[in-house]
């Protein structure tokens, strides 16, 4: 279905019910990445998939300031209104992940439980924003310069997704395809929006989410794994599972733990006792 919020048009897809999950792709995804999910979830709990953003078939506008992760945060609640929904679980993977987190610090009064897969509360200096911002604004530049299919070629490269060598080229080749769906501008203004150098820290605020929270990260990601180790000790009701051979990418690398995580944390509302 479309959404028109803020005067974007939104694409979402629901399936099931029960309990809703908000299920939030990371950066180059969309709906597609949770597909192979629903059938199993929707049989417990209503899910919702959103292209955020500048992503797949959502809206990709020009105006960078739309891409505020905070003003995306505000789309959320439209949506939410709109659906008639009242709380959620939210489930957020990466960029999707700190999109999640951003709304459950913004509107804890939405928010059931919050699952973050390979995500982080941002950066926790000004200094390694900066920088970070400068990266971020020249790989937009190349992929408005030289479009989605090189991009995408240069990113499948990077070491965070080294691990998803060890997967069937035909699961690999799904996730080029997912990426390659998307437009440059959309891309590119996410980056800028959007991205880790752009969004807030928050990190001093991690101690003010009382929902039961989920981090979960892969046992290859070394970084991620360090930030969700930091953030657990500040939550008041965190926990952290490290999923043994995965990377950053736990959804697809351990499709069938990760789906049986979620869904056990979603319908034990919040606890994983007993896994």
């Amino acid at each position: 279905m479309r959404l028109v919020v803020q005067g974007q048009t939104y694409y979402v897809e629901m399936c099931g019910s029960g309990q809703p999950l908000l299920l939030l792709h990371g950066f180059t995804g969309s709906c597609q990445t949770w597909h192979s999910f629903l059938s199993t979830w929707s049989q417990h709990m209503q899910c919702i998939a959103v292209d955020i953003l500048g992503h797949g078939q959502t809206d990709a506008p020009s105006d960078v300031q739309r891409y505020d992760i905070e003003i995306v945060a505000q789309d959320i609640v439209t949506l939410f209104k709109q659906l008639e929904i009242k709380k959620a679980h939210i489930l957020g993977y990466s960029m999707g992940g700190r999109l999640a987190l951003t709304f459950a610090i913004r509107y804890p009064q939405y928010v059931q439980t919050l699952i973050l897969e390979s995500s982080s509360p941002g950066l926790q200096t000004e200094e390694e924003r900066v920088k970070r911002r400068e990266e971020d604004e020249r790989l937009a530049q190349f992929i408005e310069q030289h479009g989605v299919a090189s991009f995408v070629d240069k990113w499948e490269k990077i070491p965070l997704f080294s691990s998803l060598q060890r997967l069937p080229k035909d699961v690999q080749q799904r996730l080029r395809e997912e990426r390659l769906q998307h437009t440059a501008i959309g891309l590119a203004n996410s980056l800028r929006g959007m991205g880790t150098g752009a969004q807030p820290s928050w990190w001093e605020t991690l101690h003010q989410l009382n929902m039961p929270t989920l981090l979960i990260c892969g046992e290859d990601d070394e970084k991620f794994c360090r930030i969700a180790s930091e953030m657990v000790q500040l939550l008041p009701n965190g926990t952290l599972i490290t999923v043994p051979h995965a990377g950053h990418i736990v959804h697809m690398e351990q499709r069938e733990r990760f789906g049986m995580l979620v869904q056990q944390f979603v319908l034990k509302g919040g606890s994983l006792h007993g896994d």
